[in-house]
C-alpha cells in the first residue's frame, strides 16, 4: 500500500512538532505520534493490532536521534544532570527491553487504552502539581535513581514512549530538580530508554506477517524518516527556545493535547460519534 501525500504531509508535521516539543520540555512526544501513526496505518488497510505495535517501535525510534539531538543542545548549557541520567539510563534501557516483549503479549485495543490512560494521568499530574520548593536540593542517590528507572523503563517499553512524559513530573515532584534541569536530564535519559525499546521492537517484529512496507520488525523506516528528519533540527530550536523564555505557557499547550490524544486512544470520543 502506497503512503499518500496527505499521510507524508501529517507525518512530517508531527515530526516538527514533536521535535520542538522535545527540546523544549524534554518529552518525546508520543501523545501525539503514536495516534498520528496508528492513524495513518489503520486508514491505509493494517491491522490494528500490527498498527500498534509499529507505531510503538517507530515512536522509539524517532525518539532516540531527536533525544540525542536535544541532549547535546541542553548540554551546552549545563542542564543535564549525568548522575542521574546515566544510572536512570541504564536501568530504563533493559526495563525497555522487558516492557517491549510484554507489549507483543497484549490485545491491541487493551494497548490503546494503558496509553491513553497514562498520558492522561502524567497530564493530570502535571497540571495539579505543586512547585517544588525553591530550598529543596536535587536528589542525587543511585539507588533512587535505579528506583525509579526501571519500571519507567518497562512503562515505556510497554506503550512505546521514551518517558519523558511521565519523567518530567517526577523529577520535579520527587527528585527536587529545577525545570530546566528536568528537562535537559529526561531528555538524556530517554535516548537511553528508546534505544533499549527500539532494539526490543525490531527483534520481536521479525517473524512477523502483515507489515507495513519497508519495515524493520516493527520499525517502519519510511516512517522513522518522515518524523525523525525534521524532529532531530526542530528539537535544537527548541532547545534554544527552552532556554530564553519561561516554559509555563507551552507548558499548559501540552497539557491540553495529551489530554485530548488520551481520551481519543481510549475511544472516548467514539460513543457519542464525535469526529474528532
Amino acid at each position: 500500500m502506497e503512503l499518500e501525500l496527505i499521510y507524508i504531509l501529517a507525518l512530517l508535521l508531527t515530526g516538527i512538532v514533536v521535535g520542538f516539543g522535545c527540546g523544549l520540555l524534554g518529552v518525546g512526544g508520543c501523545f501525539i505520534m503514536i495516534p498520528v501513526q496508528y492513524w495513518v496505518l489503520t486508514s491505509m488497510g493494517y491491522d490494528p493490532h500490527i498498527s500498534i505495535l509499529v507505531a510503538f517501535g517507530t515512536n522509539l525510534a524517532v525518539v532516540l536521534p531527536t533525544a540525542l539531538s536535544g541532549t547535546y543542545g541542553h548540554n551546552k548549557k549545563g542542564a543535564v544532570m549525568w548522575n542521574a541520567a546515566v544510572t536512570m539510563g541504564l536501568a530504563g534501557f533493559f526495563g525497555a527491553f522487558i516492557g517491549a516483549y510484554l507489549a507483543t503479549l497484549i490485545p491491541g485495543n487493551y494497548l490503546k487504552i494503558i496509553f491513553g490512560v497514562v498520558i492522561l494521568l502524567s497530564a493530570i499530574r502535571m497540571l495539579t502539581a505543586k512547585p517544588p520548593k525553591l530550598d529543596e536540593n536535587p536528589v542525587n542517590n543511585i539507588m533512587i535513581f535505579l528506583l525509579w528507572g526501571i519500571p519507567i523503563g518497562i512503562l515505556s517499553g510497554i506503550i512505546g514512549i521514551g518517558g519523558g512524559v511521565v519523567l518530567i513530573p517526577i523529577m520535579v515532584l520527587a527528585l527536587h530538580f529545577k525545570m530546566h534541569e528536568a528537562v535537559g536530564t529526561s531528555t538524556a535519559l530517554m535516548a537511553f530508554t528508546a534505544l533499549g525499546g527500539t532494539i526490543a521492537y525490531i527483534i520481536n517484529g521479525l517473524s512477523v506477517t502483515g507489515l507495513p512496507e519497508y519495515s524493520l520488525g516493527y520499525l517502519n523506516l519510511l516512517q522513522w524518516v518522515l518524523l525523525a528528519v525534521p524532529g532531530v533540527i526542530m528539537a535544537r530550536v527548541g532547545v534554544c527556545v527552552a532556554h530564553k523564555m519561561p516554559a509555563k505557557q507551552l507548558k499548559y499547550v501540552f497539557i491540553a493535547v495529551m489530554i485530548y490524544m488520551g481520551l481519543k486512544m481510549i475511544g472516548v470520543f467514539a460513543f457519542p460519534g464525535l469526529p474528532l
